[in-house]
């Protein structure tokens, strides 16, 4: 969550880049901001300034922020720039708000164009390094993670780094079982490419950098979003675009087709397929094709997409054909396609408990979505998660589950309206979240739909990375006493977002400023708290798998606070607190016999470790009997889950251990996939296509360990409530005792 926009974009992760002491100068074509760039910011600080919750005065002291703010978005793990850089750039630290306030981005560009030299001139040493040999017999060691880390001192420093770090891409390909030559080849085509994503960043991508370093000075959630990146957010929101069905993703200089989406023009037609090139795009039936190869895959999508009922014509080389291969010309009519992908789910799990199998339904929702023109125009169909999650509800009814779960792990939340609706389906009528303004006015969200879409028990799934809309949801559920939370604490983010389109101050309908998703309030739960900084805290605890220290609300050091106002006027649905304690018992004695659990919770204790040492050694002895011992430990792990014994000395152990057929339950789980996966030492994009989507579908359809538990957790709620009736009259005292099903 801390990690800077650039990095994700180039793919860089733990790559190798590095220095000379006197470093090779690369040719670079420096960018420079636009009249309109700086136009945009000057009303985008003007509107932060005067109507942001956290409302900060551009000044000397926020130009200091944005200046540190940038350096992150730009060189996170401190590989790039060097202390003499940080020198140079001295003079600036003061005087960002002064090129925002005068229209004059120079300075933040420069302070770009360096960095760009920079990581050109660490890439061409990387490919120098590659040309001869490492030491991998020396005792030494790299750091992992350098956000903390000084600045490199001098050249020979920071080259010691990269150093370090092509060693590491070196030896990770030579565990894997390459040989040189073939990681010669890898690593020069990696850093290669590397380059070249780095040359497709035109000045938009660098003002947007930039604008969010300022935007995320003044808080944490506040953002500039770019003309495109605008429109990319809009498309999450509703789940639907027009275009042709086809999820596409850059390999080399390639545009693949990753995913054909079922329904949508490109599967209707049959056409194209999965691994196929697009190497040119043309617009109706006689525009000219526009050859994209090389191009950044947005640029593609972008020609790609289209009105709906507009035809397009692409050029593409077959999947099963060389780079030589013959093209086809294949005609598709835009569609408006829904991402059903990112739609609520369904799912019912069989649990069985004294005998009596239990089904508990299970809904997965992976964001608040709503497609809020469509609503606004009327349309009967409009996309909206709580119209989603009541049909599944209903279907759940003529099911017969006996508890309904709600799954919403790693939900960042979205419409705040949502929010409100979707706990609508769970109590009568009532208060749902509270909002303050920076003025301090209160306002509260209520649910006005009298009845329940689902009365009988229901439980709420979230991790760490639940936050906003989920934990509006959360922890209003807990609240009324409606349903067990259950999980580990939320994110923590307690704050309210609204876009503002800054084309309003554009002079005419041509020049486009962008937009902000800026934070006007702060949520409150309906007893008076904050879900901001410390999150919903679940009623029954499972595993923290997240990085706490890095990840969630607390880990910025500008989060706004927790405080607490006047509870809203709202009468609980139910008492579940006498509930609490037994599940709490049941839950530990099960897992405590539970192997994946424990195994879980072993991976769980060595990845904190791991971050905690933050060191990788760069011997190879020592990291082949860490991998030795690492795979010993997951061929143990499948053999005890299969049933069978492991004799780890037997020379069929051996053997099953190093061809990787050691025999599986029927079910693997994500641990155990993660666990016995070995590095391959790849990129993503550097692997075989077909392979790597069969490996996400195995991840997939793994056993979910922590969904499963919480699924007994609900299953032993129903037995409890099925055979208690003083329990379950306090529980739920809107139902009679013997109904409390939700049949």
């Amino acid at each position: 969550m801390k990690k800077h926009v650039l990095t994700a974009i180039l793919a860089v992760a733990m790559s190798a880049h590095v220095v000379t002491a006197q470093p090779e100068k690369v040719a670079v074509t420096p960018l420079k901001p636009s009249a309109e760039q700086a136009q945009a910011a000057l009303w985008a600080s003007r509107v932060m300034a005067r109507y942001h919750y956290k409302a900060l005065p551009l000044d000397d002291a926020m130009s200091e922020k944005i200046f540190d703010n940038y350096l992150k978005w730009l060189d996170s793990d401190r590989l790039y720039f060097t202390q003499a850089d940080l020198n140079q750039f001295a003079p600036m630290r003061t005087k960002l708000d002064d090129a925002i306030n005068n229209e004059n981005l120079t300075l933040p560009f420069q302070i770009y164009n360096v960095y760009q030299q920079r990581f050109n001139e660490r890439m061409a040493y990387a490919r120098e390094l590659i040309k001869g040999k490492f030491d991998f017999t020396a005792d030494e060691s790299m750091q992992l993670d350098r956000e903390k880390a000084p600045w490199a001192k001098s050249e020979d420093e920071v080259r010691d780094l990269w150093r370090k770090r092509v060693k590491n891409d070196w030896l990770r390909l030579k565990l894997a079982g390459k040989d040189d030559k073939a990681i010669r080849e890898t690593l020069d085509k990696r850093y290669e490419n590397y380059q070249n994503r780095l040359k497709k960043l035109n000045s938009e991508d660098v003002f947007q950098m930039f604008m969010n370093a300022y935007a995320t000075a003044i808080e944490p959630h506040t953002n500039y979003l770019g003309p495109r990146s605008a429109e990319n957010f809009d498309i999450a929101m509703r789940l639907s675009l027009e275009g042709i069905g086809a999820v596409l993703q850059s390999r080399d200089d390639y545009t693949v087709i990753r995913e054909i989406v079922p329904g949508g023009p490109a599967a209707i037609s049959g056409k194209l397929k999965v691994g196929d090139r697009i190497v040119g795009v043309a617009q109706g039936e006689k525009g000219g094709f526009t050859d994209v190869l090389g191009w950044r895959i947005d640029d593609v999508v972008q020609l790609v997409r289209g009105e709906k009922d507009s035809l397009v014509r692409l050029d593409v080389i077959p999947a099963d054909a060389g780079p030589d291969g013959k093209h086809v010309t294949v005609s598709l009519v835009r569609k408006k396609i829904n991402m059903e992908e990112q739609s609520a789910k369904k799912s019912v799990i069989k649990v069985k408990e004294g005998g009596v199998e239990r089904r508990i339904g299970v809904i997965s929702l992976p964001t608040f979505y709503l497609d809020f023109e469509a609503r606004r125009r009327g349309d009967k169909d409009f996309k909206s998660a709580t119209r989603d999650v009541q049909r599944i509800l209903t279907e759940f009814k003529k099911e017969k589950v006996d508890n309904v779960l709600v799954d919403l792990r790693n939900n960042g939340g979205g419409s705040l309206i949502e929010a409100v609706e979707l706990t609508g389906l769970f109590i009568d009528k009532g208060p749902v979240v509270q909002q303050r303004t920076a003025e301090g006015r209160v306002d509260v969200e209520s649910d006005t739909n009298a009845g329940l879409a689902w009365d009988g028990p229901m439980g709420v799934l979230i991790n760490r990375g639940s936050a906003s809309a989920s934990e509006i949801f959360a922890a209003a559920i807990q609240d009324y006493g409606r349903g067990i939370v259950i999980g580990e604490p939320s994110f923590g983010k307690g704050t309210v977002q609204t876009l503002i389109n800054l084309d309003r101050f554009a002079p005419t309908d041509k020049v486009h400023y962008g937009e902000l998703k800026m934070t006007i309030a702060q949520f409150f739960r309906i007893n008076g708290g904050t879900t901001q900084l410390r999150g919903v805290t679940p009623d029954i605890k499972l595993p923290v798998t997240a990085d706490v220290d890095n990840f969630g609300e607390s880990s910025y050091d500008n989060a706004l606070p927790w405080v607490q106002i006047k509870p809203a006027n709202f009468a609980p649905a139910g008492d579940l607190k006498d509930l609490v304690a037994p599940l709490q018992k049941r839950h530990e004695a099960r897992v405590a016999k539970d192997k994946d659990f424990v195994y879980l919770q072993e991976d769980i204790a060595e990845a904190v470790k791991l971050r905690k040492d933050n060191l990788i050694s760069l011997n190879e002895a020592v990291r082949r009997k860490e991998r030795d011992a690492q795979e010993a430990k997951a061929s143990q792990r499948e053999a005890r889950l299969a049933g069978k014994a492991a004799d780890e000395s037997s020379p069929a152990a051996k053997e099953a251990r190093n061809s990787g057929k050691t025999p599986l339950p029927s079910k693997p789980t994500k641990t155990m996939i993660a666990s016995r996966g070995q590095d391959d030492g790849l990129q993503a994009d550097e692997r075989n296509l077909q392979a790597e989507l069969a490996a996400e579908k195995a991840a997939k359809n793994a056993k979910d360990v922590l969904l499963q538990e919480a699924a007994h957790i609900l299953a032993d709620e129903s037995v409890m409530l099925k055979t208690d009736t003083r329990m379950a009259s306090r529980a739920m005292p809107y139902l009679p005792s013997t109904r409390v099903s939700g049949n």
